[in-house]
């Protein structure tokens, strides 16, 4: 029996649309990751972009657990001494937080930067992709 591998002609792209009021971060994240990365799909290839398109609204609604409204902190570094920069989570937008989130789930490659541009991310209930017709995701 052969391994099938999918081609570039067979890739079907589907849009979905998340509703992030009142969801966890990272429960959330984890589910838009998969959906991003084709594994849902029944012919997924780890190493081919056979990913959907997701949009995610009210993402200005999203909460996270515990303490870490207060105190989770994300930073940078330019690689110069002393060039760490530190943000708190109550500081930064909304739409930022949650493209980080996911990105940090995907692969850290060439794939994973082609992946990250199928997400699309909106502080309130509308959205310029009505168009597309997205099928709406329950998480």
């Amino acid at each position: 029996m052969k391994t099938e591998s999918i081609k570039k002609k067979d890739i079907c792209r589907d849009w979905y649309l998340v509703d992030a009021k009142d969801k966890t971060l990272g429960r959330l994240s984890s589910k838009v990751a998969t959906i991003l990365r084709g594994k849902n799909k029944v012919n997924y290839t780890p190493n081919i972009d056979a990913s959907d398109f997701v949009v995610i609204i009210n993402a200005d609604k999203i909460k996270v657990t515990g303490n870490k409204e207060e105190k989770k902190a994300y930073w940078r570094h330019s690689g110069f001494p002393g060039g760490t920069k530190t943000k708190l989570y109550k500081t930064l937008d909304s739409t930022f937080v949650i493209t980080k989130a996911i990105k940090g789930m995907l692969p850290h490659n060439r794939l994973g930067r082609k992946l990250i541009n199928h997400l699309k991310v909106y502080n309130g209930d509308s959205h310029p992709h009505q168009s597309q017709n997205p099928k709406l995701m329950e998480i």
